[in-house]
C-alpha cells in the first residue's frame, strides 16, 4: 500500500474509527440481547446461541460474497467502488438489519430478530474490509498498526459501554431493580443504532477519507520486488496469518465466554456477580489497546514514555467509573492496577516490533492460563482475566504481518482474514466440549495451544517477510501495536 500521508491525518482517522465503534458497541450488547430473547421466546440455551452464531458467522458470508463478486468483476470490489463507499455501503447494509427490529418486534418473531442481527453483521463484515487497511492507510507506515490498535481502543471503549446502555434502555435504571424486558422494548435502542449508522455514513460521505482506493495507483504498489502473483493465496505470510487470526479471536472470545461457567461451578459465584469480572476481562482489551496506541502520536519521545505508562491507567479508570455507575462493588478490582504493570514491561520489551510483540504477548498469555490452570480462588480469576490484556495488541500486528508486502492484493487478503473471525464461535465451542468431557479448568487448554501457535507463527513470518526481500526494519518502528 502507499501512505499517502507522512503524518497521521487525525480528519480521516477520527469519523473513521466510529465504525470500530459500532462493532464493539453491539458485538458486546448481544449479551444483553441473548437472555432477553430466551425468557421471551422461550428458548433453550443452545438455541438462545443462535444470536452470536447469526451474528459472527455473518461475517463469513460477508467475506464470501465480497470474493465472489469481486471474481464476478474480475476486479477487487473494494478497488473498484473505493474505500469511502465501501465503508458507506457497509454502514446502509447494517442500518437495513436494524430495520427488521421493528417488524420482528410487532410480530414476536425470533427469526426475523436474528435475520436482522445477521444483516447488521453482513454490513459489518464489509466494513471491517475496508476499514481495517484504511486505518494503516491514513498515515506513515511507521505507526500503521498503533492507528489499527487506537481503533480497537475504541472498539473496545464501544464493548465496554454498549451493554450498559442497552440495558438502561430496555431495563431502566438499575436502582429500578426492573428484571421484565418485552420484546417491545428492543426496538427503540436498536431502531436507533440504526439511525447512527445513517448519519455516520453521511458524515463520512462529506469527510476527507479518500474517494479512491490508494492500492489502486499501481498495481504492484507495495508489492515484493518483481512479484507478479495472481491471488493472496499465493502470499504464505497471509495464509498462516488466516490461521492466527482464526485462533486469536477463538482465544479472545473462547476465555470470556468459559469464565463465567468457571466462577459460578469451580467457585460459587452468583451469576449476578460474574458480570464485572466479564466487564474487566473486556476492558483489559482496552486497557492494552490504548497503551499500543501511544506511538501513533505524533508527540515527543519523552512525553510518549509517560503515556505509555498513563494511558493503561486511564483505559482502567474508564473500566472503574462504568462499573461505579453500574453500582458495583470496585474493592475487588484495585489490586488488577499491579497486573496491568506487567502488560506494560511487555509492550516496552517489544520495542513496536509487530512480530517481536505476537511473540512476547502470546508467550505471556500461555503463562497467564497456565498460571489459572494451576491455581484457585480469585488468583486464577485475575490470571484468566490477564488473558484479555495480552490479547489486546494482537489483532493489528497479526493483520499488519499478513498483509504485509501484498500490494493490489492486501483488500483481497483483508476479506480473507475477516472470514477467519469465525473462530471466535469454532473455539469455544471446542473448549466447551473438552470441558463438558473433563472440567471447565483444565477446558483453558485450549487457550494453550492457540497462544502457541501464534507464538510461532511469529517466529515464522519473520523468516517468511526476510526472505521476500521485505524490509522488516520499516514496520518494526512501532507498527507492532
Amino acid at each position: 500500500m502507499s501512505n499517502y500521508s507522512k503524518q497521521t491525518n487525525w480528519g480521516q482517522f477520527i469519523p473513521l474509527v466510529t465504525v470500530f465503534f459500532f462493532w464493539g458497541f453491539v458485538a458486546a450488547s448481544n449479551d444483553i440481547l441473548i437472555p432477553v430473547f430466551q425468557k421471551a421466546f422461550k428458548l433453550s440455551q443452545t438455541e438462545s446461541m443462535l444470536v452470536q452464531i447469526c451474528f459472527y458467522v455473518a461475517y463469513t458470508v460477508g467475506s464470501l460474497i465480497y470474493m465472489a463478486v469481486s471474481k464476478g468483476l474480475k476486479q477487487d470490489l473494494i478497488n473498484k467502488i473505493g474505500y469511502k463507499n465501501g465503508l458507506i455501503i457497509g454502514l446502509l447494509i447494517s442500518a437495513a438489519g436494524t430495520l427488521l427490529f421493528y417488524p420482528a418486534a410487532n410480530m414476536a418473531s425470533f427469526p426475523l430478530m436474528i435475520s436482522g442481527l445477521f444483516i447488521v453483521g453482513l454490513g459489518f463484515s464489509l466494513q471491517q474490509i475496508v476499514a481495517n487497511p484504511l486505518a494503516i492507510e491514513v498515515g506513515p507506515s511507521e505507526t500503521g498498526s498503533q492507528r489499527l490498535t487506537m481503533a480497537g481502543g475504541i472498539n473496545n471503549l464501544g464493548t465496554t459501554i454498549g451493554p450498559l446502555i442497552v440495558s438502561f434502555a430496555i431495563f431502566g435504571a438499575a436502582s429500578a431493580n426492573n428484571t421484565e424486558a418485552s420484546i417491545e422494548s428492543v426496538k427503540i435502542p436498536y431502531l436507533m443504532l440504526g439511525a447512527a449508522f445513517v448519519l455516520v455514513a453521511i458524515m463520512l460521505k462529506f469527510s476527507s477519507l479518500p474517494a479512491i482506493t490508494p492500492t489502486n495507483t499501481k498495481d504492484t504498489d507495495d508489492a515484493i520486488p518483481g512479484d507478479h502473483k495472481t491471488s493472496a493465496f499465493q502470499y504464505p505470510q497471509l495464509v498462516m496469518g488466516m490461521i492466527a487470526i482464526f485462533v486469536y479471536v477463538g482465544v479472545e472470545v473462547s476465555t470470556a465466554s468459559n469464565l463465567p461457567a468457571y466462577m459460578e461451578k469451580s467457585l460459587g459465584f452468583e451469576t449476578k456477580d460474574v458480570a464485572p469480572y466479564i466487564s474487566l476481562y473486556w476492558a483489559s482489551l482496552m486497557i492494552g489497546r490504548w497503551t499500543g496506541a501511544v506511538d501513533a502520536f505524533d508527540v515527543n519521545a519523552g512525553f510518549k514514555k509517560i503515556l505509555r505508562f498513563l494511558a493503561p491507567y486511564l483505559a482502567f479508570g474508564v473500566f472503574l467509573l462504568v462499573n461505579a455507575i453500574a453500582k458495583h462493588d470496585l474493592s475487588p478490582f484495585y489490586v488488577y492496577g499491579v497486573v496491568i504493570i506487567v502488560m506494560i514491561i511487555c509492550d516496552i520489551m517489544s520495542k513496536g516490533n509487530p512480530a517481536r510483540m505476537l511473540l512476547i504477548f502470546s508467550v505471556a498469555g500461555i503463562v497467564s492460563l497456565l498460571t489459572g490452570m494451576s491455581t484457585t480462588g480469585m488468583v486464577s480469576v485475575y490470571a484468566f482475566t490477564s488473558v484479555g490484556l495480552f490479547c489486546s495488541t494482537l489483532w493489528p500486528c497479526i493483520f499488519a504481518l499478513a498483509i504485509n508486502g501484498l500490494g493490489k492484493h492486501t483488500n483481497q487478503g483483508s476479506g480473507y482474514l475477516i472470514m477467519m473471525i469465525m473462530g471466535g464461535g469454532i473455539v469455544s465451542f471446542i473448549q466447551g466440549y473438552i470441558a463438558d468431557k473433563t472440567n471447565i479448568h483444565f477446558s483453558y487448554i485450549v487457550g494453550v495451544v492457540c497462544f502457541a501457535y501464534l507464538a510461532f507463527y511469529a517466529i515464522r513470518v519473520t523468516g517468511i517477510l526476510k526472505s521476500q526481500g521485505i524490509d522488516l526494519d520499516k514496520i518494526s518502528k512501532g507498527s507492532g501495536h
